[in-house]
């Protein structure tokens, strides 16, 4: 396997993201420019039962190495016959304990965000998957707080748990997706720690992504909604460039269609039309082509009209934005 390279500052990874971090677009982050990619969350209890959907869900490309599993639970024993089921699939890096999600299903089961109500048990829960892996790296991906910022008490936290890396979303679980991101917890629990820090939320554009690097001083960046219908940011970022052309966008696009299709079989080209959405967003005529593209169910048909609107379509507004 790659090592995660923590000391060149310009680490750039694909956040977990639930019904869109699959493993086609997992490839096609990888391909232009992701460094580190992470599978959808996976429920503990889900694994402890041996669900068909769920360890599909764990199957990686050949490409992604290093490649992290997120995990998310609130019980050590569950947590414990999830890791050790982990520990016989080959290819992957590392486990990271869910601390941040905000959905309240996962909160009303005391995983994901719940967990920052409860520091202990989170040290527990990492110390546990630490103790019972046999991947090269435990870690951690939290939000800055429950319902106050705290960032610097769970970076010390998870460090003293045994975490080797945290990454913080710049919100608390009470901000859910739509409170103002701060980085400034984020940099204090750098400052705090001396383990790696990677910063994440709202990074959408090369220019945001240069000033969380310079503010947070953190050892890399974490994208999660910022790609989604704009997974070129990946090849922005690592090309240094503040907007990438129209021939770049369709050659991405197509390229995500061929995964789709290639993973999911003719299913692709339906599962697809939620991307398409996001991709035509600023282009002319966006609205009538993806009413025509969502009657079309075979894949080289609607590959064709793909290709077709990307390469003759205008752009009325950034498609970057």
């Amino acid at each position: 396997m790659q090592e995660i390279d923590f000391r060149s500052k310009e680490l750039v990874v694909l956040a977990p993201l639930a019904g869109y971090t699959d493993l086609p677009f997992r490839t096609l982050a990888k391909e232009f420019g992701a460094d580190l990619t992470y599978s959808e969350m996976i429920s503990a209890n889900a694994l402890k039962f041996h669900s068909s959907r769920t360890r599909k869900m764990i199957e990686k490309s050949p490409l992604e190495s290093p490649y992290i599993v997120q995990i998310a639970g609130s019980d050590p024993e569950v947590i414990k016959e999830a890791v050790l089921i982990l520990n016989d699939i080959d290819g992957i890096d590392g486990i990271d304990l869910n601390c941040g999600c905000p959905v309240p299903k996962i909160v009303a089961q005391d995983a994901g965000s719940a967990l920052l109500n409860d520091l202990n048990t989170m040290a527990k829960i990492i110390e546990t998957i630490k103790h019972y892996s046999n991947k090269r790296y435990t870690s951690v991906k939290s939000r800055l707080g429950f319902q106050e910022k705290n960032s610097v008490e769970i970076a010390k936290v998870c460090e003293k748990a045994g975490a080797d890396f945290i990454t913080f979303h710049g919100r608390t679980r009470a901000g859910k997706y739509k409170a103002p991101i701060d980085y400034t917890p984020i940099k204090e629990a750098k400052e705090s720690v001396s383990i790696p820090v990677i910063a994440n939320g709202d990074i959408t554009s090369l220019e945001r992504a240069q000033m969380v690097r310079n503010y947070t001083n953190c050892d890399g960046i974490m994208i999660g909604r910022g790609a989604v219908g704009n997974p070129w940011i990946f090849y922005q970022i690592k090309n240094n460039l503040t907007k990438v052309s129209k021939e770049k966008i369709t050659e991405i696009v197509l390229r995500h269609f061929d995964l789709m299709v290639e993973f999911y079989g003719n299913k692709g080209v339906g599962i697809f039309r939620k991307h398409i959405h996001n991709y035509s967003k600023g282009f002319a005529n966006a609205s009538e082509f993806r009413d025509r593209i969502n009657r079309i169910d075979d894949p080289l048909s609607s590959r064709a009209c793909i290709e077709e609107f990307f390469k003759s379509s205008t752009e009325i507004a950034s498609a970057q934005a």
